[in-house]
């Protein structure tokens, strides 16, 4: 019986695919450098300090988005969870008069109650991540909503407000957030047994079961990170818009939704990845960014956001099956 022919890919369509997204990233850059209606504004110092310290916090959340992804779970609630940290942020401290150390710890500890709390719903009680997630984000959001009235919350400590707006050797401030963050991802996710089983987790649970891996205990710990690092996003956030705004964390969620499936496109295809979700989260900003100064309308962020994120996640899929067959 003859065997059935596999076709193997060269070195250079293999970095090709690895490289994809970072090239079209280099040539975006480029064009809106060039572009007439664009090039004076797009290639400034001050152009690139803003994209990177207002894109900062949604790096955090979404890095914080690829904890369940990677063990095979949504979380829509992230979005709502970053939002909801920086309301108990900035309103413990400007409201209630709590040192601003103390304000964090506590954005942080919400962050990962909710985290944990979604972790038992989907490994302890197995709900569905999609319908539960989205339920505690409407959740989250109403509650914002109670404690602040539809009112944003001002007046929140100097220091925190001079940390999110200032920067160090000409880089934003809370971007070394998200080098620190990232680097701790990268290396949990790429070089430990943890991440290593998340990922085997991820691909066939079933698998992960026959071999003897906790898939219910790593679940939970994934929600739990993802709900750790959202509330170091809301501190973030609070920090760069000195307080906080009622909001359901919508126009956080899906650009780092986007970024993320980008992200599984490059470096590693098919696979979410820290270094791909960083470069994922830059190709939508700056993309959006140079529109915007060419003269786009105010729409287009909304459509390059949802055909970013279509896209990414069809590209992302097929990547994915092709990894999982060869």
């Amino acid at each position: 019986m003859s065997q059935p022919v596999t076709s193997r890919r060269t070195p250079v369509a293999e970095w090709g695919e690895r490289l994809g997204l970072p090239i079209l990233l280099a040539v975006i850059v480029l064009f809106f450098s060039v572009f007439p209606a664009s090039s004076r504004a797009f290639f400034s110092v001050a152009n690139l300090t803003i994209v990177l310290a207002n894109q900062s916090i949604i790096m955090l959340v979404a890095i914080a988005l690829m904890f369940p992804l990677i063990a095979g779970h949504f979380d829509f609630s992230v979005g709502a969870m970053t939002v909801l940290a920086a309301v108990v942020c900035a309103g413990t401290n400007a409201q209630m008069g709590l040192p601003i150390a103390v304000s964090i710890l506590l954005a942080i500890g919400v962050g990962l109650a909710v985290g944990l709390a979604n972790g038992v719903l989907v490994a302890r009680l197995g709900l569905n991540s999609f319908v539960s997630t989205l339920g505690a984000a409407t959740l989250i959001g109403g509650l914002i909503q109670w404690y602040t009235a539809g009112q944003a919350i001002i007046g929140i400590d100097p220091a925190l407000l001079q940390f999110g707006s200032r920067q160090w050797l000409g880089v934003p401030r809370v971007l070394f957030i998200v080098i620190v963050v990232g680097f701790a991802a990268w290396y949990i996710l790429g070089h430990t047994p943890f991440g290593r089983s998340l990922y085997a987790i991820g691909s066939n649970p079933r698998s992960a079961d026959l071999v003897g891996l906790p898939r219910m205990r790593y679940t939970l710990f994934a929600f739990a990170m993802s709900g750790l690092i959202a509330g170091i996003a809301g501190v973030a956030l609070t920090a760069r818009t000195g307080g906080a705004n009622p909001d359901g964390g919508t126009f956080l969620l899906f650009p780092a939704l986007a970024a993320v499936f980008l992200g599984a496109t490059a470096i590693i295809p098919g696979r979410f990845n820290v270094v791909g979700t960083v470069i994922g989260v830059l190709f939508v900003a700056v993309s959006v960014s140079g529109l915007t100064l060419a003269g786009a309308q105010s729409w287009v962020d909304a459509v390059f956001n949802g055909a970013a994120l279509i896209i990414a996640v069809f590209v992302s899929s097929v990547l994915r099956k092709r990894r999982a067959g060869s």
